[in-house]
């Protein structure tokens, strides 16, 4: 029961924040739900992928991205708006947040210690994983999200054109 709860409530709060996100580039109303939606199924894949998997956080953050970017394609013809509008703000709660700050706070620190090679090194060290990592995340975020979009070409292009899809 505990699991399930874990699960529901990283769902639940990363569909707040892809609605907070959202509400930042006016989407139409309708849009909301399923940006919520997207949001959530995506965070909790990840969730589990990273929990009960044992995946990475760059792997587990592609599936998740893939999953989202997959329901935006078939949500935005529902909704009637493009899939931009709800896949990025129900990407944005995946950016990882603390090992960017974590390569920043190392490369201040670096420079604050620069005077003693021990700790410059174990900074330059930290600096090096944390922006690795953060770099990888988000570039998988974006791969995930839009390789959807080069696998159902013809469903997504009938949103953008106005086409009727077959």
């Amino acid at each position: 029961m505990k699991i399930i709860l874990d699960i529901l409530s990283d769902g639940l709060f990363a569909a707040m924040a892809a609605m907070g996100f959202g509400s930042i580039s006016n989407p139409p109303m309708r849009a909301f739900p399923y940006i919520a939606i997207l949001a959530a199924t995506g965070h909790a894949a990840r969730y589990c992928l990273m929990t009960f998997g044992g995946v990475d956080i760059v792997s587990a953050s592609l599936v998740a991205a893939f999953i989202i970017g997959t329901g935006s394609v078939f949500f935005g013809k529902k909704v009637f708006c493009p899939m931009t509008v709800l896949y990025i703000p129900a990407l944005l709660p995946m950016v990882p947040g603390t090992y960017a700050y974590k390569t920043v706070f190392s490369l201040i620190m670096f420079f604050h210690g620069i005077s003693s090679p021990t700790k410059g090194s174990e900074y330059l060290q930290e600096m090096i994983f944390n922006g690795a990592v953060s770099f990888s995340v988000l570039f998988m975020l974006a791969v995930g999200a839009t390789v959807p979009v080069f696998l159902l070409r013809e469903r997504a292009n009938s949103m953008a054109r106005g086409s009727k899809f077959i």
